[in-house]
């Protein structure tokens, strides 16, 4: 039997139903949900103006960043899209291409740049901030498979025709598992119609945490909760972070309590 104290190890081994991935159309819904809230989201903590970069999802691009940058400015930081075009995978370059656009940001601005990555834009964003951790500040994830088994997502057949990758290799998705080492956040949602959400419960420590949204993968970037939660890990001092508190009032009913073994 598991030890219970690393489920996140193994959870489901299976992508989501196709009940979950039907309600993916939700993703229309939520981004209402948020525009509706707005004079709300302006309550969310103002940030100190350092540079945020944005790495968009599998096959999406800038566009689907745009409302969540939108939101970032209007608190008061500087938002930049990845401008590379859409996000066809691992190929060559891309990577490289990502580490100097953190290196001009970082001397332009003079300051470390937080990153944020949506699906598999995450991966992006965590393998960068491990390669170059001295110029990073700390790492979002929305619904971003980094863990658990590879094939239990239903985009991974996807994934396999655009980036001409096989699902499965070790030497490929083992690295993934291990967190950068700085403060790193992943924000999932356990009706995630895409991903199964095990695959994005990272392993909790001094600088890594989890945060549990109710959200559709499509709509992760456009979520209220998600962009609130966003606010308060970049709202944070320098040198200073410390885990969501979700105990206090409000957030203990909105946000689920990421480390229950049961659904509800």
């Amino acid at each position: 039997m598991h030890n219970p104290e690393h489920w996140y190890e193994y959870g489901l081994l299976q992508a989501p139903g196709l009940l979950r991935l039907a309600l993916e159309w939700r993703a229309g819904w939520e981004y209402g949900a948020t525009l509706a809230a707005r004079p709300l989201l302006r309550l969310a903590p103002k940030g100190d103006g350092h540079p945020v970069l944005v790495f968009p999802g599998l096959i999406a691009g800038d566009i689907t960043t745009a409302p969540l940058r939108s939101f970032l400015r209007d608190r008061g930081y500087v938002a930049y899209p990845w401008e590379q075009g859409t996000n066809l995978g691992p190929r060559d370059g891309v990577m490289q291409r990502c580490r100097e656009r953190l290196t001009k940001l970082r001397r332009k601005h003079g300051r470390k740049v937080s990153l944020i990555g949506w699906s598999l834009g995450g991966v992006y964003a965590r393998e960068l901030a491990k390669l170059a951790d001295r110029d990073v500040r700390l790492v979002i994830t929305l619904g971003t498979p980094f863990t658990g088994h590879p094939k239990a997502t239903n985009a991974w057949r996807l994934y396999e025709w655009v980036t001409g990758h096989k699902i499965g290799a070790p030497e490929l998705h083992g690295p993934l598992r291990a967190p950068p080492p700085l403060p790193t956040t992943s924000i999932f949602s356990r009706s995630d119609g895409v991903v199964a959400w095990p695959c994005s419960v990272e392993k909790e420590g001094p600088q890594a945490e989890n945060i549990e949204i109710e959200s559709s993968h499509a709509g992760m970037g456009l979520n209220a909760l998600a962009l609130y939660a966003i606010a308060d890990r970049l709202a944070q001092p320098e040198g200073a972070w410390r885990p969501f508190d979700r105990s206090a009032g409000w957030r203990s009913l909105l946000y689920r309590d990421p480390r229950r073994k049961h659904w509800l």
